[in-house]
């Protein structure tokens, strides 16, 4: 007998377009032999729909118009262990076997839907709601890493009184100390939010005031943080207790930021699968990640970021707990560089959730 999972996707955050592309990779790749698909989408303003159309329309952003979308939700009585979907204004039970949240950023890679899983009593695909919050997080998640004695980026973070207008001393003194004082760029970033979104790379103290307001359209508190040396390497990791880990890829950037354009278009970047280091430093790189994975609680899947430096040590930069995932993105091809194909990926996933 398949299985029913849900795979959720869309959600109020700025991450929206990505979560659409993840998610009909993710369907074109589910087998539907072993798995049947309840298709949840959420609007951009929030609204849960069971969508039954194809993943065209998914790519294309035109699936909440499509004439099959009924209103719908995870039920929260552990009794009912599935979603409650309208069908012509009357509600019917689905159960679901467990739930793929493929939704990125805020209210779907922060602990939110976690949440509202693990309150159901339905298993999630991925992290947890502890270690979806702390990964969100960058602060709380470089200070814990560095209680573990993991190298982490010196940091600041502000508050949104603080960031007030005419109220930016704190900031800008801190701004100078991490970096600006010797002419070296500083990073101010919203605390919780992805793909870059609000980051700023700031070199002149008069540039950080249009750089909070950025960070702060995404997040009630700001981090003000040094730049590192070197270069960014990431490590894909698959599994809970028995881990699968990727092939090292290196970011190699012509500017100053790998923002959501260079991520998702690399105009100017370029992604090297594998990286371009020694087989040495990229087991260094393999083992920091697994200790980081480990450290913040990581389950299922996640990519571990971090900065090489120029003498060979590493520095933590961040999770990302659902990171992109079509076919072609960074931790599927990671992966496929240890022989692990995106299909195997996507339906080892659905096989690993387990109650939250």
């Amino acid at each position: 007998m398949r299985k029913t999972i849900a795979i959720l996707f869309g959600g109020c955050s700025s991450e929206y377009e990505v979560s659409l592309q993840s998610a009909a990779a993710v369907l074109d790749a589910v087998d539907r032999k072993k798995y049947e698909v309840l298709k949840i989408g959420i609007t951009r303003d929030g609204t849960w729909l069971e969508y039954e159309g194809g993943t065209d329309e998914i790519r294309d952003d035109g699936w909440a118009s499509h004439p099959s979308c009924t209103p719908a939700m995870i039920s929260a009585d552990r009794k009912d262990h599935g979603v409650m979907v309208w069908k012509e204004g009357r509600p019917e039970l689905v159960y679901v076997d467990a739930v793929f949240p493929v939704l990125h950023g805020r209210n779907g890679e922060d602990g939110s839907v976690q949440g509202l899983c693990a309150l159901a009593g339905i298993p999630v695909v991925g992290c947890g709601i502890l270690s979806s919050a702390l990964c969100m997080d960058k602060h709380r998640a470089h200070l814990l890493a560095e209680t573990a004695g993991i190298e982490v980026p010196e940091g600041q973070v502000f508050g949104r009184k603080e960031c007030a207008s005419g109220e930016l001393g704190r900031l800008k003194e801190a701004a100078e100390r991490l970096g600006l004082s010797k002419g070296r760029p500083v990073f101010v970033k919203p605390v919780k939010a992805g793909s870059s979104f609000g980051i700023t790379r700031v070199e002149r103290a008069e540039e950080l005031e249009e750089a909070v307001r950025e960070a702060l359209r995404q997040d009630q508190e700001v981090l003000v943080e040094e730049s590192v040396d070197g270069f960014e390497v990431g490590c894909a990791i698959l599994g809970t207790e028995q881990l699968t880990v990727g092939k090292v890829d290196e970011i190699e950037l012509s500017g100053g930021l790998f923002d959501f354009t260079e991520k998702y278009h690399l105009l100017t970047s370029k992604i090297h699968m594998p990286a371009r280091i020694t087989e040495e430093t990229a087991g260094r790189v393999r083992e920091a990640a697994v200790r980081i994975y480990r450290v913040l609680g990581c389950s299922g899947f996640a990519r571990v970021d971090l900065f090489l430096k120029p003498d060979g040590s590493l520095v933590f930069n961040e999770v990302n707990t659902i990171p992109g995932f079509t076919s072609h993105s960074r931790y599927p091809n990671m992966m496929k560089g240890v022989g692990r194909s995106f299909g195997d990926v996507v339906n080892t996933l659905i096989g690993l959730a387990e109650p939250s």
